[in-house]
């Protein structure tokens, strides 16, 4: 019961969000995703309903992927990492889709790192 109630609080936020962040071919939504274990990105075009690249802590381009965790060392190695695969498919601009999550923590840690490494949001 508990966490079913938890579950559906976490949905209703994603929602409240997701209404008011849209990806557009120009400025795709940079979708965070973070479960016990792992991290992951996606650059979506909303309209066309594509990802356009996706990131993760699982990915192969990931080297040394054991160490990492979803964690705030792990979230801002996957964000430098994100803001690189969207960088060599020419987008430069993103908004970011924190999925619900309070930004702070592990979240925040990601979008300094992409902001760092030359996404802008």
């Amino acid at each position: 019961m508990r966490t079913e109630k938890k579950q559906e609080l976490a949905r209703r936020r994603h929602w409240r969000v997701r209404k008011k962040v849209i990806g557009t071919p120009e400025r795709p939504r940079m979708s965070v995703k973070f479960s016990g274990r792992n991290i992951y990105v996606q650059f979506i075009d909303d309209r066309a309903g594509h990802t356009l690249t996706a990131v993760s802590s699982l990915s192969k381009a990931v080297t040394d992927r054991d160490p990492l965790a979803a964690n705030a060392a792990g979230a801002a190695r996957i964000g430098k990492l994100a803001a690189e695969a969207a960088k060599a498919k020419g987008i430069a601009h993103v908004v970011f889709d924190r999925g619900g999550a309070r930004y702070h923590g592990k979240v925040k840690a990601l979008a300094d790192a992409a902001r760092e490494a030359g996404l802008e949001f």
